[in-house]
């Protein structure tokens, strides 16, 4: 990865995020939230099903756009419960915890780390 790439993602909060739709098999595109937190790229939301999420499971490939560099990577689900409530109870995740209580958050809030290369 190019290092002015990197640089976006680490300070970019607000990407694009190509999935693989589970059913249809087309590209499917949110504008989400991502963080590099304890040298990981995560991509979080509030409690409750998401598509995207959905579409990871049955195909873990994504693409992370961030202001118009497409970088490839490969998702997986964070369940390590610990890292969960570490990057919730940062400062940088402060939003999440007006839309629900903290340890709602670190059991049931989607949470991805996307790997890249």
């Amino acid at each position: 990865m190019e290092a002015h790439v990197r640089r976006l993602l680490e300070t970019t909060l607000t990407v694009d995020l190509t999935t693989i739709g589970r059913n249809s098999g087309r590209p499917s595109t949110v504008e989400i939230w991502a963080w590099w937190f304890e040298d990981r790229y995560l991509i979080t939301g509030t409690p409750g099903p998401r598509d995207w999420l959905a579409n990871i499971l049955a195909d873990p490939t994504v693409i992370v756009d961030v202001q118009g560099n497409r970088v490839a990577g490969r998702a997986r689900v964070v369940d390590d419960l610990e890292i969960r409530r570490r990057f919730f109870e940062t400062r940088q995740a402060s939003w999440y915890s007006t839309q629900a209580e903290l340890d709602h958050l670190v059991r049931a809030a989607p949470m991805i780390e996307i790997t890249f290369g």
